[in-house]
């Protein structure tokens, strides 16, 4: 299997563009922000009711915050909350995004080198680990376990494909794995999946986005009319929402190629959930 070139990723990462679009890999598709905006306050109601209830007045680490709209929805949340982020244009629009929350502390580092300090009863990684070779994921995850307070939980958004594991590479690097392929990462760990939630405002928004690489592929620039095609496209996805995401399964087409995941994860040592809920996506 293909490995990521570390300094390739941090390269890409430190010119990214500080939308709502950008760190959601959706620029370039002539989508307007507000898909972006309906994605996260779709997938914010699918984390609401992941999180446990009784940790809403707790600690909250979220490891690769990106431009901060994940901590700053923590920050109304938690009592307290941590957000790393190693991006430069990434951390000041998080810093300026989160700069009215006390309660937030913000951390410029690689999450690699970040030494947790504090007792978290949520850590949150959206779309980091994808960004990691598997022996560097492991090393991650058993760095964090001891931070967690009694009860803790570790919540995943990490894009997937059906089967294996593909390794993008390029100017723009990432991995690409399975459910199967987490589950074995993560139970090498000690780690068990107490949730697994298919993220369907992501499926949806990827179906847009390969629709519309199939279009750009057809066509020449000029005559590619990405404003106009962006905006139909998403709005047409947005008025078959969430049905128009079951449609792909229920053909049995591979499309999109990629869909992405909220994974729950617990120490072996803490959780009490039965072994069979380990192997079943549960969807909301």
């Amino acid at each position: 299997m293909a490995t990521l070139d570390y300094e390739t990723v941090s390269r890409y990462w430190s010119t990214a563009a500080s939308s709502i679009l950008g760190p959601y890999m959706m620029d370039g598709f002539g989508f307007p922000a507000s898909a972006g905006r309906f994605r996260f306050a779709a997938e914010r109601r699918i984390v609401n009711r992941l999180i446990p209830p009784e940790s809403s007045n707790d600690c909250a680490l979220d490891l690769g915050s990106g431009i901060g709209y994940w901590a700053e929805h923590f920050a109304r949340r938690f009592s307290r909350v941590v957000a790393v982020e190693a991006s430069r244009p990434l951390y000041d629009a998080l810093e300026k995004r989160c700069s009215p929350h006390a309660n937030v502390v913000l951390i410029h580092d690689d999450v690699m080198a970040f030494q947790p300090t504090d007792q978290y009863d949520l850590i949150f990684l959206g779309g980091l680990l994808m960004y990691l070779n598997n022996d560097d994921v492991i090393s991650l995850m058993k760095k964090l376990i001891p931070s967690l307070s009694p009860g803790g939980v570790i919540l995943c958004r990490e894009t997937t494909v059906q089967q294996g594991t593909i390794t993008r590479q390029g100017d723009y690097q990432a991995v690409y794995r399975s459910v199967s392929d987490y589950k074995s990462i993560f139970f090498e760990c000690d780690l068990s999946v107490l949730k697994l939630n298919v993220n369907t405002p992501y499926v949806l928004m990827q179906m847009g986005c390969e629709l519309i690489k199939k279009w750009k592929a057809l066509l020449p620039r000029s005559l590619q009319c990405l404003p106009l095609v962006g905006r139909l496209t998403y709005w047409g996805l947005r008025l078959g929402y969430p049905w128009i995401t079951r449609v792909p399964t229920t053909f049995g087409l591979a499309f999109p190629k990629l869909t992405n995941h909220f994974i729950l994860l617990q120490p072996d040592a803490q959780t009490t959930v039965d072994s069979d809920v380990h192997n079943n996506d549960v969807e909301y």
